[in-house]
């Protein structure tokens, strides 16, 4: 088998680094992006919060209304 022109092989890599090049900056990209994005807030965390804000509400309630009902 011959050897590849050297013009070719010179093209070759060139494509070569220009790939190597956009992957690191994509990884790069997504690596700075993770860092600054805020992470991810959960359904679940805001129904529970909620969830016991209304039970706390509830039990003020219960309770102030409880004294209102004792006196005669």
């Amino acid at each position: 088998m011959h050897p590849p022109h050297p013009e070719i092989r010179l093209r070759l890599a060139l494509d070569r680094a220009a790939a190597l090049r956009r992957e690191a900056d994509d990884q790069r990209l997504a690596r700075s992006a993770r860092r600054t994005a805020p992470p991810p807030r959960r359904a679940g965390t805001v129904r529970r919060r909620v969830g016991w804000a209304l039970v706390e509400a509830g039990l003020r309630l219960a309770l102030s209304g409880r004294g209102a009902t004792a006196a005669p």
